[in-house]
């Protein structure tokens, strides 16, 4: 970003305020526990998550974790 930006004092116009919906910084810093398992997966399903995890410069593994995480949190309220 080379070009200056130059502030008025210009009306903004109509402003709305939103609810601040960010996490807190303490919230980021949260680690969540993790266990260590075993578990035998289908090449096919390795395959495609490490291709993803490629695609999206991440760790398959994560990926495979919030998967698991996202579906658990469907269920956890019945």
């Amino acid at each position: 970003m080379k070009k200056k930006i130059n502030y008025t004092n210009e009306p903004l116009g109509q402003v709305k305020v939103i609810k601040d919906f960010l996490p807190t910084p303490d919230e980021l810093a949260f680690k969540e526990k993790n266990i260590k398992i075993t578990m035998a997966l289908s090449k096919e399903s390795i395959d495609f998550f490490k291709n993803q995890a490629k695609k999206h410069h991440t760790q398959y593994q994560k990926m495979i974790r919030q998967l698991l995480d996202s579906y658990v949190s469907q269920f956890k309220h019945i």
